[in-house]
């Protein structure tokens, strides 16, 4: 199957346990859930999104790191998860020396627009990627690659001043290496309802970026916490539980907000 046109949409915060991985990895299962065919690329070297989808370590024959050293392509690169039309190109620990490696070469940002943009990464309506919590050539790559940027963003004291650094990033980006790249997102992570602070975040974060605020908020949930550890997405693990129907609401709010962008 080959679609016109993909979606590649970078997932991203700098500052680590927010609910990135989580995010990704629920938000794609919940997309090929409604029929999407959906590719991860996991440019973290923990590679958490391959573990959270039981992708073990064993079987990562190829890898990100291939793709970018331009030694794989992404076709040859992919794993299929176990969930119906999601495919993930796994992350080893070989990604952290890639930095260096690559340092010196013109195309170092470009790296992974460069395999992305080849025929058989069309065969996928969205491209998600997983990026390490901080801002590297890793993460650029992503950026320069991508169309948009989501950003998890933890309901706690900090988050605005984290979420401002990260918009300056993108800013910085979209002059520099991609002046098409836009903020998708903001999804709000780790809700707890019981939390007067939780909800002053949701506040002023819905003040300050209006719009760009999904409606949907995900919830601090002890299900959504253990299903990585099964090596599955929590949609997968416990489906009727707070946190999957959450990122099925997010992936209803993602679609939706797609079908605008086309119309304007």
């Amino acid at each position: 199957m080959t679609v016109q046109k993909n979606r590649i949409i970078t997932i991203a915060n700098q500052k680590g346990g927010v609910g990135k991985t989580t995010t990704a990895i629920n938000l794609a299962t919940a997309l090929a859930a409604i029929g999407e065919r959906v590719l991860i690329v996991d440019l973290d070297p923990q590679g958490n999104a391959s573990t959270g989808l039981g992708i073990d370590r064993r079987d990562r024959l190829h890898s990100s790191y291939d793709l970018l050293m331009g030694e794989r392509s992404v076709s040859e690169s992919v794993v299929q998860t176990a969930v119906p039309n999601l495919f993930i190109i796994p992350s080893t620990m070989d990604l952290l020396g890639i930095e260096m490696e690559i340092a010196g070469a013109a195309d170092r940002v470009f790296r992974l627009k460069r395999a992305l943009e080849s025929s058989d990464a069309l065969t996928y309506s969205y491209i998600l990627v997983d990026c390490p919590p901080s801002f590297n050539l890793l993460t650029m790559n992503a950026m320069a690659a991508a169309h948009s940027v989501l950003v998890p963003l933890q309901c706690e004291f900090f988050a605005l001043e984290g979420l401002s650094q990260l918009l300056e990033t993108v800013d910085q980006v979209r002059r520099t290496v991609n002046p098409l790249l836009d903020i998708q997102g903001i999804v709000l992570t780790m809700f707890d309802s019981r939390n007067n602070l939780a909800q002053q975040v949701v506040n002023d974060v819905r003040t300050h970026l209006g719009e760009k605020v999904y409606h949907t908020l995900i919830p601090r949930n002890v299900r959504v916490s253990e299903a990585p550890s099964y090596g599955k997405p929590a949609i997968l693990y416990d489906l009727k539980c707070a946190g999957s129907q959450a990122y099925l609401q997010l992936a209803s709010e993602v679609i939706q907000r797609e079908r605008q962008r086309k119309a304007a």
